[in-house]
């Protein structure tokens, strides 16, 4: 009886623990996308920030900063607190751009530079001119339910999330910020300069004549991310 007992208990019991570390592996996998996705919107943290922010202490968020560090996708500087040991904060590396959506960019330049080859400037300001109204007529239509300056900036930044930029509305004091945590067509972006002009000029259209819109920082400056204040007359 108890030899019968000891098998079938041996059978369920591996299972078990195959599931035990298909979940932990899952947890892992779920931490380190969390990780990437927070030092993408907010800029260098450490693992003391990091770890409550997701539910986990700060050294399992260290050990997955530190296995991040080893795919070279983040960094760390140290900065001196007082007298205690100095505090690591941990940002993005260049290389940790191909984690990110990145819309087909080389083929976006490619096409890019196609366009200018065969046609010149005028073809490349006709594409530019064209990329906006469509981004003008779609954006302008998810937007056409909003009531009021800050609904058509949240509608605006949910919009440009789905496309991948990481895009997220904040109120500061009487002004609006539309902040771009990510750029996922930058390549195209820093080949055709014209693009990004023309994205702020449909903004302004898109969020309505009281809307002013200004760029505060911008990726392609050397900002880690593109923020614009958007003001109502």
């Amino acid at each position: 009886m108890s030899k019968i007992s000891n098998k079938q208990i041996g059978k369920t019991d591996k299972p078990k623990r195959k599931a035990t570390s298909a979940a932990s592996g899952a947890e892992a996998g779920a931490t380190r996308s969390a990780i990437l996705d927070m030092l993408k919107r907010e800029g260098a943290l450490s693992a003391s920030d990091i770890g409550p922010a997701l539910g986990v202490t700060p050294m399992a968020a260290r050990l997955q900063l530190y296995a991040l560090e080893e795919e070279g996708l983040v960094a760390a500087r140290s900065e001196a607190k007082g007298r205690g040991r100095p505090v690591k904060y941990w940002s993005l590396t260049d290389a940790s751009a191909r984690v990110f959506p990145d819309a087909h960019q080389s083929l976006a330049v490619e096409m890019i530079q196609s366009v200018e080859e065969l046609f010149g400037a005028e073809g490349l300001q006709k594409f530019i001119k064209k990329h906006g109204d469509m981004q003008r007529a779609a954006y302008g239509e998810k937007l056409s339910s909003a009531k009021t300056l800050g609904e058509r900036v949240k509608k605006l930044a949910k919009a440009r999330s789905d496309e991948g930029y990481m895009a997220e509305a904040k109120k500061d004091g009487r002004d609006w910020l539309l902040i771009e945590n990510h750029c996922p067509i930058c390549s195209a972006a820093k080949a055709c300069t014209g693009l990004c002009a023309g994205e702020l000029k449909v903004f302004s259209d898109v969020l309505g004549k009281g809307a002013s819109v200004t760029r505060e920082e911008h990726i392609l400056a050397g900002a880690r991310r593109c923020t614009y204040r958007v003001s109502g007359c």
